[in-house]
């Protein structure tokens, strides 16, 4: 399975940016799927989850309000909007297929993009 993250960058505290993750998952519309993020020192940890058909989402509560997971399975992409980005936001960011709902991640995570949130 490979899975791309796009769509990072440097961006100012209270801006926005919108992530991307393409697959080459020949499933793609029956996987749910997630956005993990990982901070510098930190653990990797779980941000938001979609299910395969898109009626259903989870947040972290660091993500609740804020960002905004949803998938285009034409496409088969899941995307991230994330809004009022914090300096705490500043992670590198994973997609992963969801292997159990809501948070646990397949283990298979591809290259991910780097954010960076400037205070």
């Amino acid at each position: 399975v490979q899975l791309q993250a796009f769509g990072g960058g440097l961006v100012q505290a209270g801006g926005s940016r919108r992530l991307s993750c393409t697959t080459s998952q020949q499933t793609f519309s029956a996987d749910n799927m997630g956005w993990f993020r990982q901070a510098p020192g930190l653990e990797r940890e779980f941000v938001a989850a979609i299910s395969w058909s898109g009626r259903a989402t989870v947040y972290a509560n660091a993500a609740k309000g804020r960002f905004t997971i949803s998938r285009d399975n034409a496409e088969k992409t899941v995307y991230l909007q994330m809004n009022n980005l914090k300096p705490d936001d500043t992670a590198v960011y994973y997609c992963s297929q969801i292997s159990i709902w809501p948070s646990g991640s397949s283990g298979s995570w591809g290259q991910g993009t780097q954010v960076t949130v400037s205070s």
